[in-house]
């Protein structure tokens, strides 16, 4: 059995789910479930500002496990209720369809924590696309302290 003409693109959210909807396409797989947990967003600051500002880094990493805790004890109904508004071209109908599809997929970490498999992995695709030239040790980059606090 073979195929001679087979067209598919890779698209994110909103616009895979928009395909489905008008009958244009179907999400056949997910990259997050094939490639494994890949840390999409991340957030970074200076060594000296850390250190002059542990607070200020603390309460935003806080802010955003409360966010995580907010999706791990909702619904996918109650979460796009709540995203809506940040989304006002996307009808909330498509938004409860695109946060089940992330929740049936485990999308969400339970935590912030940026593990070192998941750095790992992230280098990984950054060589393999030509974007690293040079790896970087997990431990020279990463802090985990106030992501483990947080999720206390």
């Amino acid at each position: 059995m073979g195929c001679s003409n087979v067209y598919y693109c890779v698209e994110f959210e909103p616009h895979a789910t928009a395909l489905e909807a008008k009958g244009d396409g179907y999400v056949v797989a997910s990259l997050g479930e094939d490639s494994g947990y890949v840390p999409y967003t991340a957030f970074s600051a200076k060594k000296g500002y850390i250190e002059a500002h542990p607070d200020v880094i603390q309460s935003f990493t806080n802010a955003l496990q409360k966010g995580m805790d907010y999706v791990k004890s909702h619904t996918p109904e109650e979460i796009a209720a709540a995203i809506q508004p940040q989304f006002e071209e996307t009808d909330k109908e498509t938004i409860t369809t695109i946060v089940t599809r992330y929740y049936d997929q485990d999308t969400w970490k339970d935590n912030l924590v940026f593990d070192e498999d998941a750095f790992t992995l992230l280098q990984n695709i950054l060589e393999e696309s030509g974007e690293l030239s040079q790896r970087v040790p997990y431990t020279d980059l990463v802090n985990t302290e106030y992501a483990q606090t947080a999720a206390k």
